[in-house]
Parts: C-alpha cells; sequence; structure tokens
C-alpha cells in the first residue's frame, strides 16, 4: 500500500502546473552554493580592506627571544622529557643525549 501512494506523490509532482521557483526545495539547493559565493566575496573584501602589518626584524627577534625562554623554562621543568617525545614523535628527530 505505501508503494501506491509513493507513486502517487510522484504524479502529483509531474502534474504540478507550478514554476519551478515556487518550490522549496529548488531554493534550498540554490541557498547553498550561494551562501558560500557571499561568504567569498565577503572574506575577499575583509582580506584587501586590511592588509597584515609588516612585521620588523626587532619585533621578531623580540619574540624569537621570548620563545627560547619559554621553551628553556620547559625544559627545566618536569614536562620536558614529555615534550622531546612530543617532538620526537612528531618530527622524527632523536633527540640528543644530555
Amino acid at each position: 500500500m505505501p508503494h501506491n501512494r509513493n507513486i502517487d506523490m510522484n504524479t502529483a509532482l509531474e502534474n504540478s502546473n507550478d514554476r519551478w521557483w515556487q518550490h522549496g526545495f529548488v531554493w534550498m539547493v540554490i541557498a547553498g552554493p550561494a551562501i558560500v559565493v557571499v561568504a567569498g566575496f565577503v572574506t575577499l573584501y575583509l582580506a584587501m580592506s586590511r592588509p597584515n602589518e609588516i612585521v620588523d626584524e626587532t619585533t621578531y627577534q623580540q619574540g624569537r627571544q621570548s620563545d627560547m625562554s619559554i621553551e628553556a623554562l620547559r625544559m627545566q621543568s618536569g614536562e620536558a622529557p614529555a615534550m622531546m617525545g612530543r617532538n620526537h614523535a612528531t618530527t622524527g628527530i632523536v633527540p640528543p643525549d644530555k
């Protein structure tokens, strides 16, 4: 019995005189790509209107020294073996023995 009902629904859709834009599922299918296109233009606008700052050498060196001091503190703390193991697993480079 449900099979006959399905055929009736298909026949009703085929015999419908509605235009394509009057069906809701058409707009649901069109909405996905349309949203992606709009988001792409918004992203392009944001990228063009707000350029990245240029990092000068002194700022880079200060950040690098800060990273080195944090790494030195990690090596002195109790999590140093775990960090070396994680780095070894990530890079495949065996850490030197102390």
